[in-house]
């Protein structure tokens, strides 16, 4: 077992799983001979050669529309947008085609491709660089949506997209890709795509949150339980779509309370849809209204005003404790 951060796990599974299945092939821009503008995909092309990592031209339909034959062809292709924000171009593709070819044949057909995507802020990068729209591949019915939180779960996850056989966007939150390592196992391990994680129990709130924001959000959970003796009920989200449900409803109807910490602007965010999910089946069981800590519904800043636009653990702290006394 090693300590890696989640750009060196990330870069396992795919050599893992490359190595255990011929069919997995590796494309996108600068993801061979530059590694990866992240160097995610360091040392794949010297392994596997330019027939299984495959630098593409500088055109995200292509990208999109050449893994999905390469998909229904018999390959796994694990495609890469270098910037979440470059991968608006592929929507059209992703919802009329990849994500309904199983529909479409009857279930004779299926797409199993994985389109990694790295997203959010936090690296104080330019236009078109630091958006967190998890919310807009969610609504692709067919298509799965997943956003890991630390190194060893990145890891499962990838391999677990991999091997699904519908498509998958895998959205990587590069502000946590180098901040920490923690271990990751040397031998196989895979997560279950569509399961949350109770991070820890607790009797008085749930806390959800997903991808870089658990960072901020543990760091306010701890901070919380300490000065006030309170348990806080921890939510890793992990997968987007499909939702855990379950998890999230039994929580909440256990605790009577929730606060929600998402990395993307307040509007129309997943946020909104877990609290839709909680009125339908936990409304009666509320003490209080549930409570978002969100972006601005603005474009993110530029550098450093980037450190006063995104959920921190005061504001969070704030919100656990506004939950609470309520």
């Amino acid at each position: 077992m090693s300590k890696m951060n989640m750009v060196q796990a990330i870069n396992l599974a795919m050599l893992q799983e490359m190595a255990k299945d011929d069919s997995v092939v590796v494309l996108g821009e600068d993801v061979g001979v530059d590694e990866g503008v992240f160097r995610v995909t360091a040392g794949l092309l010297k392994k596997y050669g330019e027939d299984r990592v495959i630098d593409t031209p500088l055109a995200e339909s292509g990208i999109i529309g050449t893994s999905i034959g390469m998909a229904l062809a018999g390959l796994k292709p694990v495609c890469e947008m270098q910037f979440s924000g470059f991968s608006y171009l592929i929507v059209h593709q992703l919802e009329g085609h990849a994500s309904r070819f199983r529909a479409r044949s009857q279930g004779d057909w299926t797409v199993p491709l994985v389109v990694r995507m790295p997203y959010g802020g936090g690296v104080r990068a330019m236009e078109h660089h630091s958006e967190s729209r998890e919310a807009l591949y969610a609504t692709i019915t067919g298509v799965k949506v997943v956003i890991p939180s630390t190194p060893r779960n990145a890891r499962a996850l990838l391999v677990a997209a991999i091997r699904d056989p519908d498509p998958v966007v895998f959205m990587e939150p590069k502000h946590s890709y180098r901040a920490f390592r923690e271990e990751v196992p040397d031998e196989e391990e895979v997560m279950e795509i569509g399961k949350a994680e109770i991070v820890h129990e607790g009797n008085d709130v749930t806390i959800i949150s997903w991808g870089a924001m658990m960072r901020p959000t543990i760091k306010a959970v701890d901070e919380y339980q300490e000065k006030t003796g309170k348990t806080v009920e921890l939510i890793d989200l992990l997968t987007i779509s499909p939702m855990d449900s379950k998890t999230i409803i039994e929580s909440v109807q256990k605790t009577g309370r929730c606060v929600i910490v998402q990395e993307a602007p307040k509007t129309m965010g997943i946020a909104s849809e877990i609290i839709a999910r909680i009125n339908d089946k936990a409304l009666m069981y509320l003490e209080a209204p549930v409570k978002r800590v969100t972006n601005y519904d603005v474009i993110t800043p530029y550098f450093g005003r980037e450190n006063y636009y995104f959920p921190n653990p005061e504001r969070i702290y704030q919100a656990l404790e506004a939950t609470v006394d309520f």
